[in-house]
Formats: C-alpha cells, structure tokens, sequence
C-alpha cells in the first residue's frame, strides 16, 4: 500500500530501506466512502493524505452554493493546508468523489518526522515548491484565460475526469456554469471532428 507513496517519494529525495521503514511507520491506513467530509468549515484539519485510490474535493461554500477549489486524483496529497499548517479553524470543505484508500499522517507525527528524517524537510520543501508553482498556474489560467481555453487545458490535462466527477463539479472548478462547460465542451467536439476531416483531405 506504500508503493505509490515510495514512488513519488523517489522522484524528490532517496531514501534507504530503514528510512522507507520508519516512514511508513508515521502513516495510517483509511477506507474511506464516497461523499465523506473529511473536513469541515469550522473544524480545524489534522491530518494530511496521500491518496491511493479515488478522488478528493476540496470547496468552499459561499451562501449554500459550493465553489471547488481544486480536485484531488491519486497519488496526490490532499488537506485544507492553511488550516492544516496554522491549525486554526478551516474555511474550506474536504470531501471524497469517490471511495477512497488514504494514507493519512498528523502534524504531531510530520513534526517528529522532521527531527527522526530530517529528509523529509527537504521532501516536503519540494512538494510545497511544486504546489505554488501549480497554483500560480492555476491563477494566471483565470487571469489571462478565456472560458473555452481553461477547458481545453482541463479536458488535455484531465480529461478522465469526465467519467469520475459530476460535471456540475468540473465547471465549478473552471469557474464558469454547467451550461456553459457543455456548450464549450460541443464546440472543442465540433473542432477536433472538423479538423480531423480536414486532415483526412
């Protein structure tokens, strides 16, 4: 159950057989169900997962509408991170889209973990640089982006998704309606068919 783990693990810092061994040890194991608030506005995150198996959705709720703010796949880490960091009380939700496997792990076990593997500092040092420059990205998309462009990003990135998470979802995230992600999502179709006939000419 760690293999994915090791594997990610892998592609930032190397770690020895005795070293994988007390990582492993810091871990908990959750089965998880679909449509299961891991974590709750109001509630302050105390854990973090690497997520084996299924999906996560993280999402805000402004006057009863849910805004997603991102979607979690496999092979991921996944938390409320400014709650999970500062331990104070979270402003978004965490929920699963899927059945899920995770690999959980506290603040109280990564801080011991940091004094144990002093590795794992220069670890999650790196996944941090990963996630800003994901989320910069993310932000210049919804700046300099049109609706259409940040869909045919998404559907080139993600587009199995399509067949996991409910659509309403998926336009949430790209920060336009349901209507629209299917109008946009007919005319890439339309697009992609004409210029493949064209090709074939």
């Amino acid at each position: 159950m760690f293999d994915a783990l090791h594997q990610l693990t892998a592609q930032l810092v190397q770690l020895n057989a005795a070293e994988k061994r007390l990582f492993e040890s810091a871990f908990s194991l959750r089965q998880v169900p679909k449509g299961f608030t891991l974590v709750a506005a109001g509630q302050v995150a105390k854990e973090i997962y690497f997520i084996n198996e299924g999906l996560l959705r993280l999402y805000y709720d402004k006057d009863g509408e849910h805004i997603t703010g991102f979607i979690f796949r496999e092979h991921l880490f996944a938390s409320c991170y400014e709650s999970f960091l500062q331990q104070s009380p979270s402003i978004q939700y965490l929920e699963t889209l899927e059945d899920c496997q995770l690999l959980a792990i506290n603040k109280a076990r990564i801080d011991l973990l940091y004094q144990q593997l002093p590795k794992i500092n220069v670890f999650t040092r790196r996944l941090a640089e990963q996630r800003f420059i994901n989320a910069q990205r993310i932000l210049s998309s919804f700046l300099l982006d049109s609706p259409e462009q940040r869909c045919q990003h998404f559907i080139e990135q993600h587009g199995d998704l399509f067949l996991r998470v409910p659509h309403h979802i998926i336009a949430s995230y790209l920060g336009i309606t349901p209507v629209s992600l299917s109008r946009i999502r007919r005319r890439l179709q339309d697009k992609a068919q004409g210029d493949t006939k064209i090709h074939k000419i």
